[in-house]
């Protein structure tokens, strides 16, 4: 079995990669070189997930081949999205992947997680809805519990906060009408766009998701706050309760 020994520094692009280019046999050496140069020259369009995962990896294994952990790591949790999604406890299970390949792989995350938000964070929501969209599938379309998010909106529909207001299980997750309603109340929002996601990759919605948002949207209107949407994501898709005719 393969043993990874990862850097001991949290930086090890600052102090420990000149050195350590010295000691790599050439093969890896021309390898990282390769992948470097490939990624630079094309992005990542024509890369595999798991030369992408290696790219990243390059940082927290400065001396080893890490294409088998890549590979390990793609298998164990399905793709690149999957692995960046995991929790560190869970990146802990496989072998070789120890602190500092977590921490590469939740800085990466992060890093999207932050850039999506970017693009939609106080823009008006119909002019960017295709990056509402995007930003929520890069947060919420591959965790393995739900969760459920609330997009509270200005009397322009521009996107002012962004918060979760619960996490749940594998397939159900706790929302209180009365607390969605206190929160926009506190944001001065005008309108709100709910959002959740379905674990198991199908966004059809259940009863109790129909029931739940006719209760938000009931309790918001009494206070003159209106429910733009609710949007279930998906793996790969969404649905949309206003374009489902649910409103």
């Amino acid at each position: 079995m393969t043993h990874f020994a990862e850097s001991r520094s949290l930086f090890p692009e600052t102090n420990v990669i000149a050195p350590v280019a010295a000691k790599l046999p050439s093969y890896l050496r021309d390898h990282r070189k390769r992948l470097r140069d490939r990624f630079l020259a094309g992005g990542s369009a024509a890369m595999p997930d798991y030369e992408l995962l290696e790219l990243v990896l390059f940082r927290a294994i400065p001396r080893q081949d890490v294409k088998p952990l890549a590979r390990a790591l793609i298998d164990h949790f399905g793709d690149f999205n999957r692995v960046l999604s995991a929790s560190v406890a869970q990146i802990g299970h496989v072998q070789g992947a120890g602190p500092a390949v977590a921490l590469e792989l939740k800085i990466v995350e992060a890093a999207a997680h932050r850039l999506a938000r970017a693009k939609v964070m106080q823009r008006h929501v119909v002019s960017s809805w295709d990056a509402l969209l995007t930003y929520c599938h890069t947060i919420m379309a591959h965790r393995d519990t739900e969760q459920f998010r609330i997009l509270f909106l200005d009397t322009k529909n521009v996107l002012i906060a962004d918060e979760e207001q619960a996490r749940g299980t594998l397939d159900h997750v706790p929302v209180y009408p009365r607390e969605v309603v206190k929160r926009a109340l506190e944001l001065n929002a005008a309108s709100m766009i709910l959002v959740h996601n379905h674990p198991s990759g199908d966004p059809t919605p259940s009863q109790a998701d129909i029931a739940m948002t006719r209760q938000i949207s009931d309790a918001a209107a009494a206070l003159g706050i209106n429910v733009h949407d609710h949007l279930i994501i998906g793996k790969s898709c969404e649905i949309s309760f206003r374009a489902q005719g649910f409103f």
